[in-house]
């Protein structure tokens, strides 16, 4: 198999299991990327996640979203990512082992034209806001990539910014996001739209919109956010 074939063939084995490939770099010794388990450096580092609702069902269906225990959306990814890794050669990382955390935003934006929205969440020039990661493949071998897109941020060319305006309490500023003023709002009766219907401030975001997640994914992410899961 080349490494091209390589490639293709993961990405097409984590969409059949809900999950999508979400780029990938050659990591260099800035990135962070820790060694292999045999001390080997990272090759290759190829991200996988989500993208709006098309991996959404997969989860939801699953015994770890059913079976009220904490975390199941991170019990369910490890389940998932460790098999696919380990049968190509590969170890798997996870954005939510730590501490110490691995820096999974800037291997994002190494994978991926994102880029940090004003609500700190990467945004994506398709997938806008609705996306998220959920692991990473390291390989100690280089796979050949498809070269780097490097499609700037829709921010920079969002002139009204309603992020900025629509959050009902302020939590979202040029400064900033107030984490425990929208974790208060969520948890008080006037707080209830936003947990049903998800962040109102990310809702307005205008990139993307096709790609929002349905009520139940967002409802659950919120949910997990008031949580501080």
């Amino acid at each position: 198999m080349t490494r091209v074939t390589k490639l293709a063939a993961l990405a097409a084995e984590l969409d059949a299991a809900g999950l999508a490939a979400r780029g990938a770099f050659h990591p260099s010794e800035s990135d962070r990327v820790p060694p292999l388990a045999d001390g080997r450096a990272v090759a290759t580092l190829v991200l996988v996640g989500v993208i709006g609702a098309r991996q959404w069902q997969a989860f939801a269906a699953s015994p770890e979203r059913a079976d009220g225990t904490p975390h199941p959306l991170d019990r369910w990814s490890r389940r998932v990512i460790r098999p696919i890794a380990e049968r190509h050669g590969a170890e798997a990382l996870y954005p939510f082992d730590g501490p110490p955390w691995h820096p999974f935003q800037r291997w994002a934006q190494r994978a991926e034209p994102v880029h940090v929205s004003p609500l700190g969440i990467l945004i994506h020039p398709d997938w806008g806001l609705w996306h998220a990661y959920r692991g990473a493949l390291a390989f100690a071998g280089p796979l050949d990539l498809p070269p780097r897109d490097r499609r700037p941020s829709p921010c920079d060319s969002c002139r009204e910014r309603p992020c900025l305006s629509r959050c009902p309490v302020g939590a979202i500023t040029a400064a900033g996001f107030e984490v425990r003023t929208c974790r208060a709002h969520l948890a008080a009766p006037e707080g209830a739209g936003c947990v049903a219907e998800g962040c109102l401030a990310r809702r307005a975001c205008p990139v993307g919109t096709e790609h929002r997640y349905p009520a139940a994914q967002a409802e659950f992410h919120m949910q997990a956010f008031r949580r501080g899961a």
